[in-house]
C-alpha cells in the first residue's frame, strides 16, 4: 500500500498512511555519524575517533601476542571506554557512531568495563580481589 493514497473523498487533501512501507528505500545515519573533520580533510583525519579506538585495540592485541596478557587486555578495555567517552563528548564521531548515542555509549562503556574488570580478576595473582566471589565459587562447587 503506498504512503499516499490520493485525495480523500471530497476533502481535497492527500491521505497519508501510518503503516511502515513494505520495502525500505533508505537508512538514516546514526545521530552524530557525520564527519569528525571537514570534508576537505584527508580520509584518516575525518575518521580519527574510530582510528584512535582501533589503534589502541590493535596495540592491546599486540601486547597480548607478546605475552603481556593482563596489560594488553586492560588496554583493550580502556580503548572501549575511551570510545564511549568520545561518543559522549564529540558531536560527530564518524564511523564510531553505529546506533543512537545512548546505545553506543552503553555498549562501548559496558563492554570496556567488563573487559577491564575481567583482566584485573584473571588468575594467577589477580590485581583485584572481590571477597564474595570466593564464597560463591565454594558454594557452587
Amino acid at each position: 500500500m503506498p504512503a499516499e493514497t490520493g485525495k480523500a473523498a471530497g476533502s481535497g487533501r492527500s491521505r497519508v498512511s501510518r503503516r511502515f512501507p513494505q520495502f525500505t528505500r533508505d537508512t538514516a545515519r546514526p545521530e552524530g555519524g557525520g564527519r569528525a573533520a571537514p570534508g576537505g580533510a584527508p580520509a584518516p583525519a575525518r575518521q580519527w575517533p574510530l582510528l584512535v579506538v582501533l589503534g589502541l585495540t590493535g596495540l592491546g592485541l599486540l601486547i597480548v601476542a607478546l605475552d603481556g596478557f593482563r596489560i594488553g587486555t586492560m588496554l583493550i578495555g580502556v580503548a572501549m571506554i575511551g570510545g564511549a567517552v568520545l561518543r559522549w563528548a564529540l558531536p560527530s564521531v564518524g564511523m564510531l557512531a553505529v546506533r543512537s548515542r545512548f546505545t553506543d555509549m552503553f555498549t562501548y562503556g559496558g563492554l570496556g568495563l567488563a573487559i577491564l574488570l575481567l583482566a584485573m580478576l584473571a588468575q594467577p595473582h589477580a590485581w583485584l580481589k572481590i571477597p564474595f566471589l570466593d564464597d560463591v565459587l565454594h558454594f557452587t562447587v
